[in-house]
């Protein structure tokens, strides 16, 4: 059985492909991400899976929804996604989407947990340093969580850097097991 990000890749690719080359990379992600969240809905969830909707009746019904706010050529991308019964792919498809947009503009969202609130100041420095050692542009995005008592947990993509007291302590105890 495949996955959905296995399924969603080959649109998440195309809808990328297209969007760039007609420099509109920054729409079709708006739109994906509408649509993305509409179909995560408990409602539009109910009416889609109504058996008596035929799939271009899916189709028209999420274009409603979002009407105003999608494109002719986004409306021919759902109705690609309806034909292959494909609709509830849109958040996987909004995610592969995003992660190939954000390769093409060399950014990368950076998870930033530590155990007390961050200022703007010590923000800008740690992403100008990760900026630098990651040779991307960096967003961070700052959480707070006390169980990590100090220091920091950083996450950009497959990068962990673990600078937590926490951290740290498992890492002791470990040692001191084996």
């Amino acid at each position: 059985m495949l996955n959905t990000n296995t399924l969603a890749r080959p649109y998440a690719k195309a809808a990328y492909e297209y969007a760039s080359t007609a420099s509109q990379a920054d729409e079709w992600a708006a739109m994906l991400a509408l649509t993305a969240t509409a179909v995560e809905e408990p409602a539009v969830i109910q009416q889609l899976g109504n058996p008596e909707l035929t799939r271009d009746g899916k189709v028209e019904l999420l274009a409603q929804l979002c009407e105003g706010n999608t494109s002719g050529e986004f409306v021919n991308f759902l109705h690609v996604l309806g034909e292959n019964d494909r609709l509830a792919l849109l958040p996987a498809v909004y995610e592969n989407y995003a992660q190939l947009k954000a390769e093409a503009d060399r950014s990368l969202n950076v998870e930033v947990q530590s155990a007390f609130e961050l200022s703007a100041e010590q923000l800008q420095t740690l992403a100008a340093a990760l900026s630098k050692r990651l040779d991307r542009t960096v967003t961070p995005k700052a959480t707070v969580n006390p169980e990590l008592i100090g220091g920091l947990y950083i996450r950009a993509g497959d990068l962990v850097i673990d600078g937590s007291v926490r951290g740290k302590l498992e890492k002791l105890a470990e040692a001191l097991k084996s």
